[in-house]
């Protein structure tokens, strides 16, 4: 009897292998007719039966799987997915049309992802980026994209986990550009290594070949990874992140900011103003630095010290509205005191002799902070608050003309 087991035993294994050949060959047939219906119904025959198959036929079933899925690129973006899956449990025997398969599914879902991105659909470009990583890994740009498209839909998570694994892979980003002048334009214009040669050395459309290194990404990755952080109340992680960055490149002036601003957020105003100054040494032309100084200052008390800041913001840049707002608001407060000690006077020959000093002084602000009030209206004529705060000045002083220009232009 144990012997009549035996053999019925090796006849049903040999009649499960004839099954799983025969669904194998039914899934073989459907694929290469693009009858993918019919491929994915013989799929659904073939599953139950994985756990009984050899590693020879396993490879050709999710080689077969992953066309039914990919269907010459009409599958959905899930069919993708799956065939991605698919085609990473294939033998070597099928190397070469496994290539084909993924260069086909890249190229689907590249067009698809740029597409959604462009048309602001961020969280489906987002996956489908991370689908091209997972496909192409060696192609670490793809997962730089699907976190980019995860920041813009405020997946803040999944941005994160992306930008924490390009770290940790060590992507820089930097590429290396080929480039040409065009002889026709005289506009230089980048293409890949081999179009550059042919234009230049066989078409002689373009001249003066040179190559070039894109920056580094490394600074934005990890500056967003500490903006992440802090966004999800992880301030201390965002801080580590910051400072780990800046001891690799302690000169750059976007690390140092990004910390500068997670101090403040954090309320470390002291700190943040000591980066700021930093910051400042390594770009001492940056208006905007110069002008967080300027308010900095103007919030601690330090009045001349703002002033500084706001002129020298000024002189980079005429145009800078904030600064001439502040320093005018700034030198009009100090009108208060001179008007409390004004109405404290009394009717003495000294009080009399002290009240108008008091008003001269006046005169002199109003005089001081005139030329940045007009400087904001030359530049936003729109501003009525600055027109009312000129009027009141141009009435106090006397400048009967130019406070009836301000109330005709403004009917104020």
């Amino acid at each position: 009897m144990k012997k009549q087991f035996i053999i019925a035993l090796g006849l049903m294994v040999s009649m499960s292998t004839i099954a799983q050949k025969k669904e194998l060959r039914t899934l073989e047939k459907a694929v290469k007719n693009n009858n993918y219906a019919e491929a994915k119904a013989a799929v659904s025959q073939l599953e139950p039966m994985l756990g009984s198959m050899d590693e020879k036929l396993k490879s050709k079933y999710y080689f077969n799987k992953a066309q039914a899925y990919y269907a010459n690129g009409a599958g959905t973006n899930a069919d993708f997915k799956m065939a991605i899956s698919d085609l990473a449990k294939v033998d070597e025997k099928h190397v070469s049309e496994v290539a084909v398969i993924k260069q086909g599914l890249q190229n689907e879902l590249l067009t698809k992802a740029n597409a959604l991105y462009t048309t602001g659909k961020y969280s489906d470009a987002a996956k489908l980026f991370e689908m091209l990583y997972i496909l192409v890994p060696e192609d670490e740009v793809y997962l730089y994209y699907a976190a980019a498209s995860a920041v813009s839909a405020q997946e803040l998570e999944v941005a994160l986990n992306h930008y924490l694994k390009l770290r940790e892979l060590g992507y820089t980003g930097i590429e290396t550009q080929y480039l040409a002048t065009n002889k026709e334009t005289g506009e230089e214009e980048a293409f890949d290594k081999v179009t550059r040669d042919l234009y230049v050395s066989k078409l002689k459309t373009h001249i003066k070949p040179r190559e070039a290194k894109t920056e580094s990404k490394t600074a934005e990755i990890t500056k967003n990874i500490a903006l992440i952080y802090n966004s999800l109340g992880e301030s201390e992680k965002g801080l580590e992140a910051i400072k780990v960055a800046r001891q690799a490149d302690p000169t750059s002036v976007e690390l140092i900011l990004t910390e500068a601003n997670m101090q403040y957020k954090l309320g470390n105003k002291e700190a943040y103003t000591k980066l700021i100054k930093e910051a400042i040494k390594n770009d001492p032309n940056n208006k905007d630095l110069l002008y967080n100084l300027g308010v900095l200052a103007s919030e601690s008390g330090n009045i001349e010290d703002a002033k500084k800041y706001y002129n020298r913001v000024l002189e980079l840049d005429p145009a800078y509205i904030n600064a001439s707002t502040n320093i005018a608001a700034l030198i009009l407060s100090e009108e208060v005191s001179v008007i409390e000690e004004m109405n404290s006077l009394g009717s003495s020959a000294a009080d009399n002799k002290r009240y108008d000093e008091l008003k001269q002084k006046r005169v002199e602000i109003y005089s001081e902070a005139i030329p940045y009030l007009e400087g904001v209206l030359k530049i936003d004529d729109d501003n009525i608050d600055v027109a009312k705060t000129l009027k009141g000045i141009y009435s106090a002083i006397g400048e009967d003309a130019k406070y009836k220009a301000i109330v005709a232009k403004y009917k104020i």
